[in-house]
């Protein structure tokens, strides 16, 4: 099995800016206004009006996918063997390229999440404190479907379970500080697993990965497909 992990790094040159940036902003809002539950208590007209600018752009047409993101979609249809791709982005670039089955860890834009019925859904169009959920009905439950600081992430039993099997874990465009994707590696390791980091910069977690290939992920990934190809 082959794990793969992305992160902000290869959305960003689709134009979508990295979950937190050097400034302590996300598109110029303060991260614990954003993208905490203390926030959205707080100012929940706020968030939902973030959200709701995300997935404007997101639906734009401006972003698109990259060759990274093909590359990988390419990758999962012609492997001869299983191949996982858990990504830490809320983006749907990776659906939107051909990659089928792909694991949101952080949740998705394109999904609302009821709290009232506990059940996720999609949703492209604006979320408000009087909408209704689709599920149970109920007007004012409705939150955008991302993990935020503090909370936990999604579907960590079947990522172990992955991570237990993988003979090669590879890392794409992370920054090797956010938990738990940042101790994914050296789990993969610990299973024998060969460990590779594909990133525009080593990463806070380098140093755990027998190897590293650094540069744009539109250059780096589909290099790196095409030579898994040409060996089998």
């Amino acid at each position: 099995m082959i794990f793969i992990l992305t992160g902000a790094g290869i959305s960003q040159e689709s134009g979508l800016s990295t979950f937190r940036g050097p400034d302590g902003l996300w598109e110029g809002e303060p991260v614990e206004a954003v993208a905490t539950p203390e926030g959205f208590r707080r100012a929940p007209a706020r968030v939902h009006a973030f959200y709701n600018g995300l997935r404007c752009r997101l639906a734009s047409g401006t972003v698109v996918p990259n060759a990274a993101h093909y590359a990988l979609a390419e990758l999962m249809e012609k492997a001869q063997e299983e191949v996982i791709l858990v990504t830490q982005n809320i983006d749907d670039l990776h659906e939107r390229a051909g990659a089928k089955n792909v694991l949101h860890m952080h949740g998705e834009l394109l999904k609302a999440y009821c709290t009232r019925c506990e059940c996720a859904m999609p949703w492209a169009s604006d979320t408000s404190t009087a909408s209704c959920c689709a599920v149970c009905g109920r007007e004012g439950f409705l939150r955008p479907h991302i993990v935020w600081f503090g909370e936990m992430p999604l579907y960590l039993e079947e990522i172990d379970d992955a991570l237990s099997q993988c003979r090669l874990f590879v890392s794409i465009g992370t920054s090797g500080v956010v938990q738990p994707a940042a101790a994914f590696v050296a789990r993969a390791k610990q299973q024998g697993a060969l460990t590779l980091e594909l990133n525009l910069e080593p990463s806070a977690t380098a140093s755990i990965f027998d190897k590293g290939i650094y540069g744009k992920a539109s250059a780096m990934v589909p290099a790196w497909v095409e030579s898994l190809f040409s060996i089998t």
